[in-house]
C-alpha cells in the first residue's frame, strides 16, 4: 500500500506538469484508492480562467472516469511555480465539495509543506456543515 510519504513525492511530481501562465501557482494532487491505485492530477489554466481545473479535481476525476469510486488519500502540494514548496496549499472550497461527493468526512489529506513535510487534516476539518450525497434522500 502506498504510504503518505510516498503520496507526497507523487503529488509533488504531478505538481512539476501544472500549467500555470497565469496565475504562477502551480499545485499536483496524488489520490489514493483503496484498491492502491493513485491517479496524480496537476492544475490547468485557461486564459478564460472559467475553464480553469484544479489538480485536486483532475486526480479525482480521471480515477472516476476510470470507473474508481473508492478513495484512500490525497496529498497536495503548492505554490509558486518553479520553486519549492514554502507553505500548506489546501483544496479550494469546490475541490473540497467534489471530494465530498466521494469521500467521507474521516478522508485523510495530506498538506505539503516546507522541506516536502506534511501535516494530516481530515475533509470534516477543511468542510464543516458540508452538504453530501446523504442529504438528497
Amino acid at each position: 500500500m502506498t504510504t503518505p510519504e510516498e503520496l507526497v513525492k507523487l503529488a509533488l511530481k504531478a505538481r512539476e506538469r501544472a500549467y500555470t501562465p497565469y496565475s504562477g501557482f502551480a499545485v499536483g494532487a496524488a489520490l489514493l484508492c483503496s484498491d492502491g491505485s493513485v491517479y496524480q492530477g496537476c492544475n490547468i489554466e485557461n486564459a478564460a480562467f472559467g475553464p480553469t481545473v484544479c489538480a485536486e479535481r483532475v486526480a479525482v476525476f480521471k480515477a472516476v472516469s476510470e470507473g474508481k469510486r473508492d478513495f484512500a488519500g490525497l496529498a497536495v502540494a503548492g505554490g509558486r511555480a518553479g520553486e519549492e514548496v514554502s507553505g500548506l496549499f489546501p483544496p479550494c472550497g469546490v475541490c473540497r465539495q467534489v471530494l465530498r461527493e466521494f469521500c467521507a468526512l474521516d478522508f485523510p489529506l495530506y498538506l505539503v509543506k516546507e522541506n516536502n513535510t506534511f501535516e494530516t487534516h481530515v475533509l470534516g476539518e477543511l468542510l464543516p456543515f458540508s452538504f453530501s450525497n446523504a442529504d438528497m434522500n
